[in-house]
């Protein structure tokens, strides 16, 4: 249960404290008390199943009462020394006319629609067409990651978010930043520089200007330290000095000197990618837990890496890896009665069609299979998204259905990596964000920055 107290903070775990130890030691986490049979987790803690009950009980309430759907106890019957009534008919009011019931204990949510439009306050980037694009701003009580190749102005754009949160409301929150580098210490001097050039702050009366004074940094140089620092240290921080931004610059930088190193032949690469997704998740939860509980906005800047082209996609079934036509690989032969192979590329991929592969998995310069190669496997070429015309031959099977554009990371990266709907002219040019997609689900809102 060591994850209960990220989970809900202010859980009353004293009234629970025999069974706490116990149950840690046992591994049992908050998804596996609210998921797991009573019974299931007796037998591997030796815990009476009673108490079990109770906390679970409790847990769920609590749950409830975070989320604003419910006031009261969630408390099974049973677990309170109540007996439960009789269970009601299959068909309530059958043969007695129509029954109209009005439920009287309609759950009230925690926010309504009107509500979180009066509750939504922003950070300016001082940019009128970037804030019309993001409704203001920098929302405040979620993440926001500012991404892009080395020289889009990443660095710019978070030193400017660390003046602009000091300014009064409706450009800012009047409330001090916090500055986290994982990369080189804050440059104080070109803040200075900004104070002192900005149109916009030239034009304030000296008291609402923004002031270094209120600019908190610190360096961590590794992952050790990054969690150190904010696990424990950037709490009290906030709660002390009434933090209103805090900064990550960069996020990947450390997690990629820490996991993305692989053992020979990359033999550990699988189990550095699954530790690294349950750390990210866990950073994105405290990061999260702290703009929701102190009303503060958190930005972080990220990498990018080279996009994957579409030719290299790996695909359900037997191989791993297409080929291109200049590889040597060749994927291994289909069981009998498979259906033919056949790729489709999504939209966002490259166009290109490669020349037929001979069995052997290198280029036929005379085009498809000859008859000197009855029964051929290769590795068919990649068909563009647009229609196929006709074979020519009447007496031809079918083409197997094509694999499924929409399920192709080609086609769903666009949603995830900040490009947009629509690609741009030149997709050789795109960068895919660090991190993957467990990442990107932290997020609430994405920014790309273009060189």
């Amino acid at each position: 249960m060591t994850d209960l107290s990220r989970v809900l903070a202010h859980f009353p775990v004293g009234q629970f404290a025999r069974l706490m130890p116990v149950l840690e030691k046992h591994d049992i986490s908050t998804c596996d008390l609210l998921t797991l049979e009573a019974a299931d987790i007796g037998k591997r803690t030796r815990l009476p199943l009673l108490d079990i009950r109770r906390l679970t009980a409790a847990v769920l309430d609590a749950l409830h009462t975070d989320l604003g759907v419910s006031e009261g106890t969630s408390e099974p019957a049973e677990s309170r020394g109540l007996t439960p009534g009789p269970p009601l008919p299959a068909r309530p009011g059958a043969g007695l006319g129509p029954v109209h019931t009005t439920n009287h204990h309609q759950p009230a949510l925690k926010n309504t629609a009107a509500s979180l439009t009066t509750q939504w306050r922003t950070i300016s980037t001082l940019d009128p067409e970037l804030d019309h694009a993001l409704a203001g701003g920098i929302p405040v009580g979620s993440i926001t990651e500012i991404t892009g190749e080395s020289g889009s102005g990443k660095t710019q754009f978070l030193l400017t978010l660390l003046l602009s949160v000091q300014l009064p409301p409706p450009h800012g929150l009047g409330r001090p930043a916090l500055y986290l580098s994982t990369e080189a210490p804050l440059s104080t001097r070109r803040l200075a520089q900004m104070l002192a050039s900005n149109p916009f702050f030239k034009s304030l009366p000296p008291r609402n200007r923004p002031s270094l004074d209120n600019v908190l940094s610190t360096v961590t140089p590794d992952l050790e330290s990054q969690d150190h620092i904010i696990n424990f240290q950037v709490p009290v921080e906030v709660e002390r000095r009434r933090i209103g931004l805090i900064v990550l610059d960069s996020v990947a930088a450390n997690y990629r000197a820490e996991f993305d190193r692989g053992g020979p032949n990359g033999s550990r690469h699988g189990s550095n990618m699954g530790a690294r997704a349950a750390e990210l998740l866990k950073l994105g939860m405290h990061l999260r837990d702290l703009a929701q509980r102190h009303n503060l906005a958190v930005v972080v800047s990220n990498q990018v890496s080279d996009r994957i082209s579409g030719d290299n996609l790996a695909l359900p079934g037997p191989s791993l890896v297409v080929p291109t036509p200049t590889s040597s690989l060749r994927r291994p032969p289909l069981p009998p009665g498979h259906p033919p192979r056949q790729t489709q590329e999504s939209p966002l991929a490259s166009r290109t069609r490669p020349p037929s592969l001979n069995p052997d998995g290198d280029p036929n310069p005379d085009g498809p299979h000859s008859a000197a190669d009855p029964d051929p496997d290769p590795v068919p070429a990649a068909l563009s998204s647009a229609p196929q015309p006709p074979p020519s031959s009447t007496n031809a099977q079918p083409p197997a259905p094509f694999f499924p554009t929409h399920l192709l990371l080609d086609h769903q990266q666009r949603w995830f990596t900040g490009w947009g709907d629509d690609p741009p002219p030149s997709s050789s040019s795109m960068k895919t964000p660090s991190l993957g997609l467990v990442w990107t689900t932290q997020l609430g809102a994405r920014i790309v920055l273009g060189t």
